[in-house]
């Protein structure tokens, strides 16, 4: 009752509700309870949104809170939304109440002031979190100041099928291997967030020193800077899938061409995504995964709460369910999902460290070693810049 009449008060002139206290986590699962939390992600993986859902059935199930998934293609889309509702001065009642976040869209939101918090580190299940070992206290090297709640992490990889190659050692070697291999990759075309991740990675690769990735674009000579990047893509691309001239639209899409065998080669940010879509009979099993030396990009995937919010407390409540031992144990596995945890399991207590035991990571996903250490990602202005740049230099029509 109490909650139906706090929602009853909030839509009356004159009322205004405050905002849940996170600290406060009894008054939060009680203002949540009967909430509906409309939580914008990406949907372009079937995997992932069966997830999405098992997350909904959950934390209906101990919280009732409904979870509705609003399918995404571009996550600035819901920034858009959250930036118009401010500008007309819908300060309350928004459309949107949960985000899957990172880079340059959670920069753009903390700079226009669009988040709800500081929420994330006072969230119960915080206390779980590897903050030593996981990059979950900055993103693409912007502090998040507990403005967004990490959910996975991600590595690059490149998925290769054995039947046709080996692994090659950095972009020298792709470049090589895809001139005598004319047509055999590709990847996703910007500004898809995995079209961007490769000209990331490629960038590490041809930079004597990426040092200066990390900070602002406007601190470095960016001509400069990106020279090697151009001329490595220019290198590049006439040996491309269709010679450069289109280009997948999508991660999933590239899979597909993978598994089709019009590709040979393919990049992922999931070291697990191979070994899922292995094991559901989407890519052969002669798909393997390898890093390059120097290591690969990572970052953490995060959700956050826009300053607007209808359903600030339920949003918590997913955002603390998903940084839980179940949650996490089932997004590790292959077989669900694939990403890797914001934990520290060794730390766990036995019964939740007992979740992950036996999960077996499938035939294509490297050991934690092989993997080998994870570069930051670079500012998010970088990317800014060379997103507009490459679709002005090889862009091509949808």
């Amino acid at each position: 009752m109490k909650h139906l009449m706090a929602a009853a008060l909030a839509v009356l002139p004159g009322w205004a509700m405050a905002d849940p206290v996170p600290s406060d986590w009894t008054a939060v699962l009680d203002e949540a309870r009967g909430q509906t939390v409309y939580w914008n992600a990406w949907g372009g993986s079937s995997t992932t949104n069966d997830f999405i859902a098992w997350v909904g059935r959950r934390v209906a199930e101990d919280h009732g809170v409904t979870l509705e998934h609003v399918k995404l293609s571009n996550t600035a889309d819901a920034v858009a939304r959250v930036l118009a509702e401010k500008q007309a001065g819908q300060d309350s009642g928004g459309a949107i109440d949960l985000i899957w976040i990172n880079g340059p869209n959670f920069a753009a939101m903390k700079d226009a002031g669009l988040l709800f918090g500081p929420f994330a580190e006072q969230l119960p299940n915080w206390a779980l979190v590897d903050v030593a070992g996981k990059p979950v206290q900055a993103d693409f090297t912007v502090p998040t100041d507990g403005m967004e709640s990490p959910w996975a992490t991600a590595q690059v990889v490149f998925m290769y099928d054995t039947a046709d190659m080996e692994p090659l050692a950095d972009m020298d070697a792709l470049l090589a291997w895809a001139r005598a291999n004319p047509g055999r990759f590709t990847y996703p075309q910007p500004p898809d967030f995995l079209g961007t991740t490769f000209l990331k990675q490629a960038l590490y690769g041809v930079l004597d020193d990426p040092s200066v990735l990390l900070a602002p674009v406007d601190a470095a000579d960016y001509d400069a800077v990106t020279a090697p990047l151009w001329a490595f893509l220019d290198a590049l691309t006439p040996n491309l899938w269709r010679q450069g001239k289109a280009y997948p639209q999508t991660g999933p899409r590239q899979i597909q061409l993978l598994a089709d065998d019009e590709v040979s080669l393919a990049i992922s940010f999931s070291p697990g995504e191979a070994s899922t879509a292995i094991a559901n009979g989407q890519l052969p099993d002669t798909v393997r995964t390898f890093v390059p030396d120097g290591g690969t990009i990572g970052n953490a995937s995060f959700v956050a709460i826009p300053y607007n919010a209808s359903a600030k407390a339920g949003a918590m409540v997913v955002a603390n369910f998903l940084m839980s031992a179940e949650a996490q144990a089932r997004a590790l596995d292959p077989a669900y999902l694939g990403y890797g945890t914001v934990l520290d399991v060794a730390a766990l207590p036995g019964d939740q460290r007992a979740l992950f035991d036996g999960i077996d990571l499938g035939v294509a996903t490297l050991s934690p070693d092989d993997l080998g250490p994870a570069l930051p990602e670079p500012h998010p202005s970088w990317m800014t810049r060379i997103e507009a740049d490459w679709i002005d230099r090889y862009g091509v029509a949808d």
